[in-house]
């Protein structure tokens, strides 16, 4: 059903660039992509100063980083697909307009409210943007560059992931032209600005041949179950659980089961529907998805909470909150690269399930270590758990695509990859949503000044057993994954490369939604 374009021309595409220009191309959509990633590491470490500066409430707090998630989501198939149809390089350049623009009315916004609302306009033009780099690099470069090319996307990603935080402290600690918190969004005007013109310039325009239609029906069902089941957790708390909030949660099941029904039809009718619902006939990919969105809920979980536990709970400054995190962002990568590289094509499956043991072992020991020295706790004793952690998180995210992937018929693994990546979001923004439950939930306020600091302890204590015992699902539900993930061809050169960074088969045929899929789940976080 899915469109395959691996080795089709780029439409108006006569012969290939000049080494010059197909570089400078590179340079651009990975700038843009990297301004993407490091835009939500950035505003987590940011939350304290925004919050004292804005007046923004915890439930306010948890939209401005979710509602980037979930705009995201919602709109991340259907971006790739509108890259297809219109073209990859307009679309790129149209969604980074859109989100130079919503950078500024964030970077300007004058309330909490205008604030959410920017965050969620640059979730969506995210959407847009994001699909298309790995369509453009494949328009571009020959197959036998591409495993270079992918490395350095790779290379991208573990930077993004290191100086985000660190980008993030250090912008609002240095309150550059007495602004606060804001240039961790105005940041991204130049950014936007120049490669815009640049894009313009060097970037080849290429298409599908024979692309999918639009679903907007679909997408406009699953952005009102997830508002339905997310805005009842965020507000609940705080307008002490209303029954019209239950009631919304409930009806959030019968969207999808609309939702289910209505793609069913629309494969039978024009063969193009959102989700290809064959997909979960397959056992390891139903598996997948539930990772995945288990997955998506304990990182954001234990993010957000981990931020509001250094810098409220410890009292810590931005930067002293952001170097902390060095050691987990470090841990990541470099496990990242050893897993896809050395013990995955050895051990299989079990090196995703050894990741989660060992990253709920760096959480109970983190646990145990907050309980223990309290509000006294250092950075360096931090280390260890943090470093457990990480080490754990990068055995998982960086095979797990190509463990979902594995046993998905060639033709329908565009579809597939974007729908992983979509789940992930989807359960990181719940998560974000369930930060009122697990944490704020734990907290009796209104808090004197001086009980602040051990009440987010408390409640930090808490969110981690419930991170703890998520990781333990998802271990159980890792069984389920194939032993070991086939290993596909294509293209000769570009498969080795596109599986360590790309993360997915079949990336040009659904406008490459899944280009940003181990980024994603890489960087999204923290």
């Amino acid at each position: 059903m899915t469109s395959r374009t691996a080795h089709a021309p780029a439409a108006g595409n006569a012969s290939p660039p000049s080494d010059r220009r197909r570089w400078f191309a590179l340079a651009i959509v990975m700038t843009a992509a990297f301004m993407d990633l490091v835009d939500v590491t950035i505003v987590n470490i940011a939350i304290p100063s925004i919050q004292r500066d804005t007046g923004a409430s915890f439930g306010q707090i948890q939209w401005i980083t979710a509602g980037y998630a979930l705009a995201f989501a919602a709109g991340l198939i259907t971006g790739g697909r509108l890259g297809d149809i219109h073209g990859r390089k307009r679309v790129f350049l149209i969604g980074v307009a859109g989100f130079t623009a919503a950078s500024a009315l964030c970077g300007f916004a004058g309330n909490p409210e205008m604030l959410v609302a920017s965050r969620i306009l640059q979730g969506a033009t995210a959407a847009l943007m994001v699909p298309q780099v790995l369509s453009i690099v494949h328009a571009t470069f020959p197959a036998h560059e591409r495993g270079k090319v992918f490395g350095l996307f790779g290379a991208i990603v573990g930077l993004g992931a290191v100086s985000g935080p660190l980008l993030g402290a250090l912008l609002t600690e240095g309150d550059l032209f007495g602004l606060g918190w804001r240039p961790i969004f105005l940041i991204n005007l130049p950014v936007g600005i120049a490669a815009l013109i640049l894009g313009r310039k060097y970037i080849l325009e290429s298409r599908a041949p024979k692309a999918l239609r639009l679903d907007l029906v679909g997408v406009a069902l699953v952005t009102v179950a997830l508002l339905m089941l997310f805005y009842p957790l965020t507000r609940g708390r705080e307008l002490d659980w209303p029954l019209w909030g239950y009631a919304l949660m409930a009806g959030a099941l019968a969207v999808l089961a609309v939702l289910v029904a209505y793609e069913k039809r629309k494969a039978v009718r024009d063969g193009s529907p959102l989700i290809e619902l064959s997909l979960f006939r397959v056992r390891s990919f139903r598996a997948g998805i539930a990772v995945q969105l288990t997955f998506g809920v304990a990182l954001g979980i234990f993010f957000l909470v981990w931020t509001l536990y250094l810098q409220y709970g410890l009292g810590w400054s931005a930067l002293h909150a952001g170097l902390t995190g060095v050691p987990f962002s470090v841990a990541v990568s470099a496990a990242a690269g050893i897993s896809v590289q050395k013990l995955v094509p050895r051990f299989g499956r079990k090196v995703l399930q050894a990741g989660a043991l060992i990253m709920a072992s760096g959480v109970l020991l983190y646990l145990w270590e907050a309980g223990h020295y309290g509000a006294g706790i250092s950075s360096w004793q931090m280390v260890a758990p943090l470093l457990v952690m990480g080490v754990g998180m990068g055995l998982i995210v960086a095979p797990l695509t190509d463990a979902v992937l594995s046993d998905v018929p060639r033709e329908h693994s565009g579809s597939a990859s974007g729908l992983v990546n979509t789940t992930m979001q989807m359960g990181n923004a719940l998560g974000l949503g369930l930060v009122s439950v697990v944490f704020f939930g734990v907290i009796d306020e209104p808090l004197a000044p001086a009980a602040v600091g051990p009440a987010f302890v408390s409640a930090f204590e808490n969110a981690l057993g419930w991170v703890a015992g998520v990781l333990g699902v998802i271990f159980l539900v890792m069984f389920a994954l194939p032993g070991r993930a086939a290993q596909h061809v294509e293209g000769g050169g570009e498969a080795a490369g596109g599986d360590v960074a790309g993360g997915a088969r079949g990336v040009e045929g659904e406008g490459g939604h899944e280009a940003g899929e181990k980024v994603q789940v890489l960087t999204r976080q923290g």
